[in-house]
């Protein structure tokens, strides 16, 4: 759970995991070091991942196989994310360039794959649209919070992580045939309302007494 002020956050969100998942990959973190790889080239690697991917789904938005490899590309997109952080926090490649590409090039990547469910047979554009628009107002809350002297919120309930699992699980079914109408747009309308109360809830947060 995340924790504000001694007390325990009652919204859980994915993002609790992350601790874990780091874990697991530190070791992966110190071998790409040592082979002489950067975090903002793996910061890039994920942004290039996600746009290709993006370009996929928005060029064949009728076919199967853009949707089934979606949940597999966040998972991996996730893990990026993650390496990009332990290399540059522990081993001293965190700069400036960094933390503007890691912020900017997550929303960008966050738009790139999940603007294109506004092309998907029987799928609402509008609300679409709309939900990729949320995912990167979440974003910016988190970052206008440590604008305000605090840090960088992460909270729920539609984080990033959480964005992925809704999507990722959306993408599995229609790969496997479900038609869109009407229960997509339904979770599109889901997700908006949500992105709208973590972006309410990551502002109201935000202030140099407001840390995880």
């Amino acid at each position: 759970m995340v924790r504000l002020r001694g007390t325990v956050d009652p919204v859980a969100t994915l993002y609790d995991l992350k601790p874990g998942f780091q874990a697991l990959l530190r070791p992966t973190a110190g071998r790409l070091v040592r082979a002489g790889l950067t975090a903002n080239a793996v910061t890039l690697a994920a942004l290039a991942l996600s746009a290709a991917e993006g370009a996929a789904l928005a060029l064949q938005p009728a076919a199967s196989w853009p949707f089934f490899v979606l949940p597999l590309v966040l998972l991996v997109r996730m893990a990026l994310n993650a390496l990009d952080g332990l290399m540059a926090r522990e081993h001293g490649q965190a700069s400036r360039l960094g933390a503007v590409l890691n912020e900017a090039g997550d929303m960008a990547a966050d738009l790139a794959l999940y603007l294109p469910f506004a092309l998907a047979p029987g799928v609402e554009p509008g609300l679409a649209v709309a939900a990729a628009a949320g995912a990167v107002a979440t974003e910016l809350a988190g970052l206008a919070a440590q604008s305000a002297g605090g840090a960088r919120r992460y909270d729920g309930p539609m984080g990033k992580s959480d964005r992925a699992l809704v999507y990722g699980a959306v993408a599995l079914a229609l790969g496997f045939g479900t038609p869109a109408h009407p229960w997509l747009n339904v979770v599109l309308a889901a997700i908006l309302l949500l992105e709208l109360a973590t972006v309410i809830r990551r502002v109201r947060r935000a202030g140099p007494e407001a840390r995880p």
